[in-house]
C-alpha cells in the first residue's frame, strides 16, 4: 500500500546511491555497469512519472503551479535524456563521457530538488491518499510490466504538447 510519492522518494533516493557509486568505480567495466543501470532507471522513472504522477497532477494539483511544475519537469527529464544520450557516444571514462554523466548528474540533482520541494508536496495537499496509493499501484505495475524498459521508448517530449494532452 506504498503512495506513488513515497515510490517516487524510492527512486530519487536510488539514483543518489547510483551516482555515488559512479564516484567508486576504478574502472571501465565497473563504470559501465554502474551507469547502464542508473542511466537505464532514470529513463524509466521519467517515462513512469510522465505517464502516471504529472497527468494527475495536472488535473489534481494547485491551479497556480501544477502546469508550470510539469512543464519544468518534461524539460528536465528532456535534459537528463539527451545526457544519457550523450553519454553513449563516448568510451566509459574518457572526458566525453565524464561530461555527458555529469551533465546528466547536474540536471537529475535540480530535478530531485524541484519536485521534492514543490511537486511532490503540491501532489500530496491536492490528492487524497486513495488516489496516492491507486497510483502508487500503478507505479509498481508499470515498473513490472517494463523489465529492464522493454517496451518502452525513450525520447524528449514537447512540453506544452504534453500539457495540451495531459490536462
Amino acid at each position: 500500500m506504498d503512495d506513488i510519492t513515497a515510490l517516487i522518494l524510492d527512486d530519487h533516493a536510488a539514483f543518489r546511491r547510483g551516482f555515488a557509486r559512479l564516484d567508486d568505480a576504478r574502472d571501465e567495466e565497473q563504470l559501465t555497469a554502474v551507469w547502464e543501470a542508473l542511466a537505464l532507471h532514470l529513463e524509466i522513472h521519467a517515462e513512469a512519472e510522465e505517464r502516471i504522477l504529472y497527468p494527475h497532477l495536472l488535473k489534481r494539483g494547485s491551479a497556480e503551479t501544477a502546469e508550470e511544475e510539469t512543464d519544468d519537469a518534461i524539460r528536465d527529464h528532456n535534459k537528463i535524456r539527451d545526457a544519457i544520450e550523450a553519454a553513449k557516444g563516448h568510451q566509459a571514462g574518457s572526458d566525453g563521457w565524464w561530461k555527458a554523466v555529469w551533465q546528466a548528474r547536474t540536471e537529475n540533482s535540480e530535478h530531485l530538488t524541484e519536485e521534492e520541494d514543490e511537486v511532490l508536496p503540491d501532489f500530496r495537499k491536492h490528492a487524497d491518499m486513495q488516489l496516492r496509493v491507486d497510483l502508487g499501484a500503478q507505479w509498481l505495475t508499470f515498473y513490472g510490466e517494463h523489465p529492464s524498459g522493454k517496451g518502452l521508448t525513450f525520447h524528449d517530449k514537447d512540453p506544452q504538447r504534453y500539457i495540451q494532452e495531459n490536462s
